[in-house]
């Protein structure tokens, strides 16, 4: 069983993301995935649910951040995940993961600042979680300072708590469907990371061993199509700002949610999920 944490700043799509792992679109064109992905307990499949009526929709789930007050309120997701490896082989995978209010990586910055947001870290780190989603969505000015700083005390509280050298980071960009990044995302090291967010990669390849960092790009929405690589999504405001929403149902496609999630679970590369 692995325990996964997700955290990013608000606004990332993290709640989004596990939804539409959970609800699992039909694939356009009739195209086979390669992994099954089912929900195990209450809580996730009640996030499917959302994803469906919601998401498909054309409407925007509510923050995390809004309905939590104590870390009792953060509802934890649990997933079979069958995964068609080479060679026809089958593996699966058991995930329980919990996500984040993205006030709790905002904050992270002045350091640990509220009882809550103690919590939250101490959870965290505990020696049952494996490894940590890191979703980041920014690379404009002023963010690679603040992800750089917030990732800095995140990593000095990693090695007060001993998990430097046993907890795998898998750094995300999420919204990938973006004009600017879906060309990268093949290679989101080198051509999402180093290049929009340098302070922040330098870092993260600094103090944390290069077996437990990998890099990756993911998008939710997905684009239109292999010959319409526009965004799947639209920006509307709502009464908690600008939300992104599906632009059309029919063709929604996630990229690359699995992959992450693997290599965080079992230490091991699988190839990049459409």
């Amino acid at each position: 069983m692995g325990n996964i944490r997700v955290i990013g700043p608000r606004g990332s799509g993290k709640t989004t993301y596990l939804a539409a792992l959970a609800y699992q679109p039909v694939q356009s064109g009739g195209r086979t995935k390669n992994f099954k992905v089912q929900a195990i307990n209450e809580d996730t499949r009640k996030l499917a649910e959302k994803a469906e009526n919601i998401i498909l929709e054309g409407e925007s789930l509510e923050p995390t951040g809004v309905l939590v007050k104590t870390i009792d309120d953060v509802p934890v997701y649990s997933f079979n995940i069958q995964i068609q490896t080479l060679f026809n082989r089958k593996k699966n995978i058991n995930l329980v993961v919990r996500d984040y209010p993205g006030e709790i990586f905002d904050e992270l910055e002045l350091g640990l600042t509220s009882q809550i947001q103690t919590e939250f870290i101490d959870e965290c780190l505990t020696k049952d979680v494996v490894g940590c989603l890191i979703l980041l969505t920014e690379w404009k000015k002023g963010a690679d300072k603040h992800y750089s700083r917030v990732l800095q005390r995140f990593i000095e509280l990693m090695d007060i708590q001993g998990r430097i050298n046993d907890l795998r980071l898998a750094v995300t960009m999420s919204k990938c469907e973006r004009g600017e990044l879906w060309p990268g995302r093949l290679e989101p090291e080198i051509d999402l990371f180093s290049a929009r967010l340098p302070k922040t990669t330098a870092i993260l390849k600094e103090k944390i061993p290069p077996q437990n960092l990998n890099f990756y790009a993911v998008s939710t929405f997905g684009v239109l199509g292999r010959n319409n690589p526009r965004p799947n999504r639209v920006e509307e405001l709502g009464g908690s700002g600008r939300n992104s929403v599906l632009r059309e149902a029919h063709r929604w496609q996630p990229y690359n949610l699995i992959t992450p999630l693997y290599w965080l679970s079992t230490g091991r590369r699988m190839r990049n999920d459409t």
